[in-house]
């Protein structure tokens, strides 16, 4: 029998994974102390077949009965078993936005702040970080992307791309993502706010987005831009890199960005990438277009 194990950082999205599970018909045990898996699995075997798939969620909640973790897999794979792990990531940025949201407190944090918990947990799962087969990243996913994520492996059986490409067009009059790790100027473009009767509307509808597409300086820019991020991803993977976040800004966030942002995620996604996108500024100023 193969278990799946789920883990990671506590806030990163571990219950809405066992949540979907769930869903899709599998045993789910959560907070399981990991000195218990082999007993658990021969107590799933004695069932006669009566369940197949089977989820554990093992995480830092344990304490130090997290430790028991390798050795407890090493006797469930002596048994003839097989296990996958799924290891949940988030930036700590967000991770601690999401605490203060949720107002719950860190479970490594109880009576300090929620960054120490962070650096802490982080520590105790380096290991397990590293010998995961999946590292699912939801600093920018929702838990219906997250969900999404899941089905493609579970349950359509496709192959996961574990480097999660986010895709962001912004306004540079708005700023820069502080979290970019490419930034890319597309003010060169002509710009669709100088003709009136496109300046109510954004990249994302067709007189916008057809018009900036049809000029050869757009194209070969996109071009040249599918060229470099196809390049740059599988070096960035094998630096152990699993998130990449890709800036495309124009003035006002609204026209040229969001076209090239579109343009450039409907490429990725063609070629099997994990990628979500995000239009930061879209909403912004939106009398005045950009």
């Amino acid at each position: 029998m193969n278990f799946i194990i789920v883990t990671g950082m506590s806030g990163a999205g571990k219950s809405s994974a066992i949540n979907f599970f769930e869903d899709m018909g599998y045993y789910c045990v959560d907070n399981l102390p990991p000195i218990l898996i082999k007993s658990f699995a021969d107590l799933i075997v004695a069932q006669e077949n009566k369940v197949s798939k089977v989820v554990l969620g093992i995480d830092t909640r344990g304490g130090s009965l997290f430790a028991d973790l390798f050795n407890s897999l090493q006797e469930l794979v002596e048994s003839g078993h097989t296990y996958e792990i799924i290891f949940f990531d988030c930036s700590d940025t967000e991770l601690i936005k999401r605490y203060k949201e949720t107002r719950r407190l860190h479970p490594l944090a109880r009576s300090e702040r929620v960054e120490e918990g962070i650096v802490r947990e982080r520590e105790i799962l380096k290991e397990i970080k590293e010998k995961a087969h999946h590292i699912i990243d939801t600093s920018y996913l929702l838990p219906k992307d997250t969900r999404g994520v899941l089905y493609k492996i579970y349950c359509e059986e496709k192959s996961f791309d574990s480097m999660m490409i986010t895709i962001v067009s912004f306004g540079f009059k708005y700023g820069i993502p502080i979290d970019a790790d490419l930034v890319f100027d597309v003010r060169f473009a002509p710009n669709p706010y100088y003709i009136q009767e496109m300046r109510p509307f954004t990249g994302n509808e067709s007189i916008v987005s057809d018009y900036v597409m049809q000029f050869e300086v757009t194209q070969e820019f996109l071009a040249k831009l599918q060229d470099m991020v196809s390049f740059l991803i599988p070096n960035y993977k094998k630096e152990g890199k699993n998130q990449l976040v890709v800036a495309i800004g124009c003035t006002g966030g609204k026209h040229r960005s969001v076209t090239l942002a579109n343009a450039l995620y409907d490429f990725l996604q063609k070629k099997g990438h994990t990628v979500i996108k995000q239009h930061r500024d879209i909403e912004k100023d939106s009398k005045r277009g950009k």
